[in-house]
């Protein structure tokens, strides 16, 4: 089976870094953001969506990016501030942070998705399945992916009624069933509880 073959920029002569999130979409825990830049010739054909890899190879890959890029930095946003500010806003923010933490300023960000909010006057492109067209975004999605993982594993020994290490926030049925029997951590985005508000209310959890 031929391997995957992403494109290593879209701007060809400007310092480019690749951005993505994760964690979006989960019920509990920050949502994480990297950002990448690789030099102009790099190849790697492994590389991919993380969402489209194995945990071990996602691991395995984030070894190989370390080692690789020129410069590579990873940021979160916690519950509480996603509560503040929603969570598209958060993952801005975490972005921001990540890009502001790299020790080479890029002169240019590819951002996987179709919004951003512009980051330092810096020029962006939004790119939609981003994570599976370019290496530097598919590698920022490996990252981010993978400290997240690595968050949520260090909570669910915290607390380990719902499951984190496997769903690492995740709606699953079994978060879900715990929530309802065990209540609402201080890692919960109250937010997105509107299901559970209701449940609580016809139920009186």
């Amino acid at each position: 089976m031929e391997k995957n073959k992403l494109k290593a920029y879209l701007t060809e002569n400007l310092i480019e870094a690749g951005c993505d999130e994760a964690g979006r979409g989960c019920l509990a825990g920050p949502v994480f953001a990297s950002a990448v830049i690789f030099p102009k010739d790099y190849n790697n054909t492994e590389l991919n969506d993380s969402k489209l890899l194995s945990e071990k190879k996602r691991y395995k890959l984030r070894e190989i990016i370390e080692r690789d890029a020129l410069c590579f930095a990873v940021a979160a946003v916690d519950n509480t501030d996603i509560d503040k500010i929603n969570i598209l806003n958060a993952s801005f923010l975490a972005m921001h942070k990540a890009l502001h933490s790299l020790k080479i300023k890029p002169e240019h960000i590819i951002i996987d998705g179709n919004r951003f909010k512009p980051f330092k006057e810096i020029s962006h492109a939004c790119v939609v399945k981003g994570d599976s067209k370019f290496l530097s975004i598919a590698a920022a999605s490996i990252l981010a992916k993978t400290y997240r993982d690595d968050f949520m594993n260090k909570l669910d020994r915290e607390y380990p009624h719902y499951d984190w290490k496997t769903n690492k926030g995740y709606a699953t049925k079994r978060h879900k069933e715990a929530i309802i029997k065990y209540g609402l951590t201080c890692y919960h985005r109250r937010t997105f509880m509107s299901w559970y508000t209701q449940l609580s209310f016809q139920f009186n959890f």
